[in-house]
């Protein structure tokens, strides 16, 4: 019995082939913080005030100090409040300054703002500030619902057409509608198209994993995967200096888009993934691949050993539904679906708030980028050291405990606050890189697509709540962090009870057809999560029916 990871080790397992393959889903990674995170950058407040010229009308001579003075109320910290002015009056100039002004009331007239740092950001544009200011959250998760949306289209499109479309399609979508982005004039249209950028995002985040994980061995697996993601760490360090010397969020989101064109020479070269093909019937495609694998890795193809896959039944296309019908499976994809529901809404919390620390938002999003390295790179020994299970689990209590730890801390503290919060990133980075490597591993090849799909669903889910999540604090500041760190907790403990998949090959079989088969042929239906074990037994139970 022949399965593809003969058929791999024959080609080469990690050769010239799959490094270009790597390489090419890194640049992918590395404009993807763009789209991401982008918009913590454009939306940074700035110092403001009610406008308040109608004192002009009756005093023009006014400088901008005493025209605050007059017609500004303070707050109890003795700062000049942001969204409330003293109600107009008809009075003489000399009656203002003698009696002063009581009644307040909000902003009519918008605001002044002090662009002297941030030329133009989306809160000076469109007024996102006091009563307005929660919009910004609300649009971050619209985006998140962007990659919800993408998850529940491209997850299971992707297993019927194929990886490489869906990640054509993808590229496509980010660089039309993220430079249309930069032109919008309406705060709403903006948020709309940014959730389209989230579909197409989600496209490729899914789509990247899958390719990589169906062409390279198990042996460098985790590697080549995490290698995309240590892309996708320096892709924020990238974005931070790009914020830093680009100040206007127009601009700053053009920039950001553009380098996707360049990417668009992946329509010639980008290649479909075997496993995909040979699942669906097409050993024609899928033997020129190989054999070109093969050649670029300097190994022989074996005719012989692909003839074997060729005379085996092509296997049906299989959807979301399947992985609820396998006991084994239904666990698998309920416990992975919260692991990324946890590492999403943690690893977005802690990104998506790096200007609440206390310290310099660049300053932050460097270091926040500049830790997810070592993580990621780390997660790569881990994995193969303490396997998949132990490593998984480790990372989310770590950082579980550390986000509950920050809830006991004064915010009179920010070095402290912001080093417990690199600690957490660091921890949950590593988290979320083991759990795109074990998501691949433990679906099969049939319902990979679906099930990476499923996961990336759960953690757009989480995009979606993370923002909002954030608003608690206005009830009390420990509120988000106390959410953070409990929800890792949970998710690694629920790890104990999933299989290890260190170094085993990828299984490609478990479908209803066979579900069912199996049942006629008296084999539990939890054994078809490992294919080619599978295929064994039922040939076992089927020769012992036949002599009965």
């Amino acid at each position: 019995m022949t399965d593809f990871g003969d058929i791999l080790k024959n080609v080469g397992e990690f050769g010239l082939f799959q490094k270009c393959l790597v390489l090419m889903m890194s640049f992918i990674s590395l404009s993807n913080p763009f789209h991401m995170f982008g918009q913590v950058f454009m939306s940074i407040s700035v110092p403001h005030h009610c406008n308040t010229t109608w004192i002009l009308a009756i005093s023009p001579n006014l400088t901008e100090e005493q025209l605050i003075n007059l017609t500004i109320p303070k707050n109890a910290e003795g700062a000049y409040e942001k969204c409330l002015m003293y109600t107009p009056v008809d009075w003489d100039i000399e009656s203002i300054e003698k009696y002063g002004l009581n009644n307040t009331e909000r902003c009519q007239n918008g605001w002044v703002y002090d662009t002297s740092t941030q030329k133009s950001t989306l809160v000076t544009e469109f007024d996102l500030v006091c009563q307005r200011k929660e919009e910004l959250d609300i649009s971050q998760s619209i985006y998140m619902v962007g990659l919800l949306l993408g998850a529940i289209i491209f997850g299971p499109l992707g297993d019927r057409i194929g990886r490489r479309p869906v990640i054509l399609i993808s590229l496509l979508m980010q660089l039309s509608v993220g430079l249309g982005t930069a032109f919008v004039p309406h705060f709403y249209v903006y948020t709309a198209l940014r959730c389209v950028v989230g579909i197409a995002m989600s496209g490729l985040l899914i789509n990247n994993l899958v390719l990589v994980a169906e062409w390279v061995g198990s042996s460098r697996r985790a590697g080549a995967t995490i290698i995309t993601h240590v892309c996708f760490a320096a892709g924020q360090m990238v974005l931070a200096g790009v914020a830093y010397g680009i100040r206007n969020w127009r601009l700053l989101q053009i920039v950001g888009s553009v380098p996707v064109a360049l990417l668009f020479f992946y329509i010639w070269v980008l290649p479909e993934s075997p496993r995909w093909l040979l699942t669906k019937g097409k050993y024609g495609k899928a033997k020129k691949l190989l054999q070109k694998a093969a050649s670029l890795n300097k190994q022989t193809f074996s005719e012989e050993l692909f003839e074997q896959i060729h005379e085996e039944k092509p296997t049906t296309s299989g959807n979301m539904l399947d992985l609820f019908r396998n006991q084994k499976l239904r666990k698998i994809s309920l416990i992975m679906s919260f692991v990324w529901f946890v590492n999403s809404l943690v690893y977005y919390g802690l990104s998506l708030n790096v200007g609440s620390f206390g310290l310099d938002i660049y300053l932050t999003q460097l270091i926040f980028g500049a830790v997810e390295i070592p993580a990621r790179l780390g997660s790569i020994f881990l994995v193969q050291i303490f396997g998949r299970k132990f490593s998984q689990a480790g990372c989310l209590l770590l950082g579980g405990v550390v986000c509950l730890i920050v809830t006991v801390i004064s915010k009179d503290l920010p070095i402290v606050i912001t080093s417990l919060a690199v600690i957490g990133k660091f921890a949950i980075a590593s988290s979320f890189s083991i759990c795109y490597i074990y998501a691949a591993e433990l679906f099969p090849t049939i319902v990979r697509q679906s099930g990476v799909g499923l996961c990336s669903m759960a953690a757009r889910v989480a995009g979606i709540t993370s923002p909002l999540i954030s608003l608690l604090d206005k009830y009390h500041p420990a509120i988000p962090m106390a959410i953070f760190g409990s929800g890792p907790v949970i998710g690694g403990l629920l790890c104990f009870l999933l299989p290890e998949t260190r170094n085993k090959e990828l299984a490609d079989h478990t479908m209803q057809g066979d579900v069912i088969q199996s049942r006629a042929n008296g084999i539990p239906s939890d054994y078809l999560i490992n294919g080619k074990e599978c295929v064994e037994e039922l040939d076992k139970k089927s020769q012992k029916s036949t002599r009965l």
